[in-house]
C-alpha cells in the first residue's frame, strides 16, 4: 500500500507514534488510508451540511474495511462573494484548492480518496487535483438546494433590478429574499456548481445521482455511504482517474453539457481539468460538438425547471441515454462503478419528456453553449445561447463602455442603459481583474428591468451560471493584454450573430490600428498577496485560466 511509507517497518515507528496520537490503533493502521477531502464550511449553504455527508462516507469506508481520514479545503460561496472584491478570489481559489489537496495527499501518503465538493470552483479544483494525483478515488457532492415555487438565487438578483426600476416594492423584495434559498445545497438551477457536479457524473468519477439528488434527501446520505464503500473496490482494482477520464470521456462531457445547457463556466473548467489529465481541448471543439448536439433541457436560468425536476425525470443517466441511443456518446468509456457508459445508462428512463426533451423534439437543434469568434474576440468568447431570448440571437447595438463592474452596475441602476445598448465591461479578465469576476448583478439587473430583449452585455470577465440573456463573456484576449475589447469606444456598433458564432466590432482595421497608437491601456492595479502572484501567472480564458509557470 502507498500508506506503507508512513506506517510499516521499524523506521516508521515515529510516524506510527504520531498517528496513534490521533487515536488510531494498530488494527486501523493496518488498513488502507482513505483520504476524505471535505470542503465543509459554515459560510456557504452548499457546504454547511457536508459534515453529514462526510460522516456517511466514513461509515461506508469503515464498513468496507478502510481507515478514513478527513481533511478540509477552502470553498468560496460565489453568491456571497458576488459584486465586490471577494469575487476576485473565486476563480483563483480553484488553483489553491487543487494545490492544497496535492500537498495534503502527498504529505500523508493516502491510498485512495473520496472527494466531497459542492459549489462552483470546488468541484473543478478537486477534479484537477484528482487527475494530477491519479490515485483511486470517488466523488460525491453535497447535492443541490431545493427550489420552492420555481424560485432560486437568481430570483433575488433579478428582484433587485426590479426594485431599482420601481417594478416591485420593499415588501415584495423581502418576501423573495426570504423564500428563494430555502436551505442547504448548491443553488437549485443549472448554474455552475450543479453543472460541474453533473459533468463529474458524466466524466465517470461520480456515482449516478451525484449531480441531481437534493442535499436534504435521505438518498443523498445513502449515495455518500455507497461512495465510501465503492472507493475500497476502486482501490482493490487500482482503477485510477486517468483510466476513466479519457479524451472520449471529455467528448461525452461536452456533448452532455450541450444537451443540458450547462453554465458558461463549464467551458473554462473543462479546459483546466483536461490540462491536468494531459489532454488538449480547445474552444473550436465546443462549437463542433454544439453544432451536432440538440439542447434537451431548459433548466433555470434558461427555463423554469430545477435540479429536483431533472432528478424526477430520470437524472443525468436519462439525458445520457437519449444521447447514447442517438449515437452521440462513446459507450465504451469506463466509470468509477466498474461499468461502461453503455452499461450504466442501459436501464435509464426518461420519465418527463418536457424536462428532458426526446432527441427528436429538442428545445433547439444546437447545444446550450456557443463560442463566438470575430475581430472583437479573436480567441473566442462564450455565451449560454439556450438562455438568450430569440430576438437577441442576432443583434446589432451601440457600445456603452465601462472599465469595471462597479461602473456598469451603477449606470444600469441609474437608468442610463437604454434599449439597443451593448454594455461593455472590461478589465475584468483573468489577469486584468484579476480573478475574472462574475457579472451576475449586471445581467440580473438588466433582466429585472425588462431590458433583456433589447440590451446585450459583453465582458472579458465571467458570468454566473445563473446569468441569462445575451451575456457574452470570456472575451479573449482580455483588455489588460491589449485585446480589441480595450479599444472599443462609446457609440461603436457591435454585431452579435450567435447562430453563426460571430462577434464583430464594426470598426475598420485602420481605425483600430490608430486607436492602438493613441489609446492607453488601463494601469494595472496595485496588488498584494495571493492575487499578485495569481495575476502574474494566470493564462487567458481561452486556455481555461490555468496557471502558467
Amino acid at each position: 500500500m502507498r500508506s506503507d511509507q508512513v506506517k510499516k517497518g521499524v523506521e516508521h515507528a515515529p510516524h506510527r507514534s504520531l498517528l496513534k496520537a490521533d487515536g488510531y490503533n494498530d488494527e486501523q493502521l493496518k488498513r488502507p488510508f482513505i483520504g476524505i477531502v471535505n470542503s465543509f464550511n459554515e459560510v456557504a449553504p452548499g457546504h454547511i451540511h457536508l459534515q453529514t455527508i462526510a460522516r456517511a462516507v466514513k461509515d461506508g469506508v469503515l464498513a468496507a474495511g478502510g481507515t478514513p481520514m478527513e481533511f478540509n479545503t477552502i470553498g468560496v460561496c460565489d453568491g456571497i462573494a458576488m459584486g465586490h472584491e471577494g469575487m476576485r478570489f473565486s476563480l483563483s481559489s480553484r488553483e489553491l484548492i487543487a494545490d492544497t489537496i496535492e500537498c495534503m495527499v502527498t504529505g500523508h501518503c493516502f491510498d485512495a480518496l473520496v472527494f466531497i465538493p459542492n459549489c462552483d470552483k470546488i468541484v473543478p479544483g478537486m477534479l484537477m487535483a484528482a487527475l494530477r494525483l491519479n490515485l483511486p478515488c470517488v466523488f460525491v457532492s453535497g447535492g443541490p438546494m431545493l427550489s420552492i415555487d420555481k424560485r432560486d438565487l437568481n430570483s433575488v438578483f433579478e428582484a433587485v433590478g426590479a426594485r431599482k426600476a420601481g417594478l416591485i416594492d420593499d415588501e415584495e423584495l423581502a418576501e423573495i429574499e426570504g423564500s428563494s434559498c430555502p436551505g442547504c445545497g448548491s443553488c437549485s438551477g443549472m448554474f455552475t456548481a450543479n453543472s460541474m457536479n453533473c459533468l463529474t457524473e458524466v466524466l465517470g468519477l461520480g456515482l449516478p445521482g451525484n449531480g441531481t439528488i437534493p442535499a436534504v434527501y435521505g438518498e443523498r446520505i445513502r449515495l455518500a455511504k455507497t461512495a465510501g464503500m465503492l472507493v475500497m473496490k476502486v482501490l482493490e482494482e487500482n482503477l485510477r482517474p486517468r483510466d476513466i477520464v479519457t479524451e472520449k470521456a471529455f467528448e461525452n462531457a461536452l456533448t452532455t453539457d450541450m444537451a443540458l445547457g450547462c453554465s458558461t463556466n463549464s467551458a473554462l473548467h473543462l479546459l483546466a481539468i483536461a490540462h491536468e489529465a494531459g489532454i488538449s481541448l480547445d474552444l473550436h471543439m465546443i462549437n463542433e460538438i454544439s453544432e451536432r448536439t440538440p439542447n434537451l433541457c431548459h433548466l433555470a436560468p434558461a427555463g423554469h425547471h430545477h435540479m429536483q425536476d431533472l432528478l424526477k425525470a430520470g437524472g443525468i443517466q436519462a439525458v445520457m441515454k437519449e444521447l447514447y441511443d442517438a449515437g452521440m456518446l462513446h459507450g465504451d468509456c469506463m466509470t468509477v462503478t466498474g461499468k461502461t457508459v453503455a452499461e450504466a445508462v442501459a436501464k435509464a428512463e426518461n420519465r418527463d419528456k418536457e424536462v428532458i426533451r426526446p432527441i427528436d423534439n429538442p428545445y433547439s437543434k444546437t447545444g446550450g453553449l456557443a463560442v463566438l469568434f470575430g475581430n472583437l474576440a479573436p480567441n473566442g468568447a462564450i455565451v449560454k445561447r439556450s438562455a438568450v431570448k430569440p430576438e437577441m440571437l442576432k443583434n446589432t447595438g451601440t457600445a456603452r463602455c465601462f472599465d469595471s463592474e462597479e461602473e456598469a452596475i451603477a449606470a444600469i441602476y441609474d437608468g442610463k442603459i437604454v434599449p439597443g445598448d451593448v454594455v461593455i465591461i472590461r478589465y475584468e479578465g483573468p489577469s486584468g481583474g484579476p480573478g475574472m469576476r462574475e457579472m451576475l448583478s449586471p445581467t440580473s439587473a438588466i433582466v429585472g428591468m425588462k431590458l433583456d430583449t433589447t440590451v446585450a452585455l459583453l465582458t472579458d470577465g465571467r458570468f454566473s451560471g445563473a446569468s441569462c440573456g445575451a451575456a457574452i463573456g470570456h472575451i479573449s484576449p482580455e483588455a489588460a493584454a491589449g485585446g480589441p475589447i480595450a479599444y472599443v469606444k462609446d457609440g461603436d456598433k457591435i454585431q452579435i450573430d450567435i447562430p453563426n458564432y460571430s462577434l464583430m466590432l464594426l470598426v475598420s482595421n485602420e481605425e483600430m490600428e490608430e486607436r492602438k497608437k493613441t489609446m492607453k491601456l488601463k494601469e494595472p492595479k496595485e496588488l498584494t498577496g495571493y492575487l499578485k502572484r495569481y495575476a502574474r501567472m494566470v493564462s487567458s480564458a481561452d486556455k481555461g485560466a490555468i496557471l502558467e509557470f
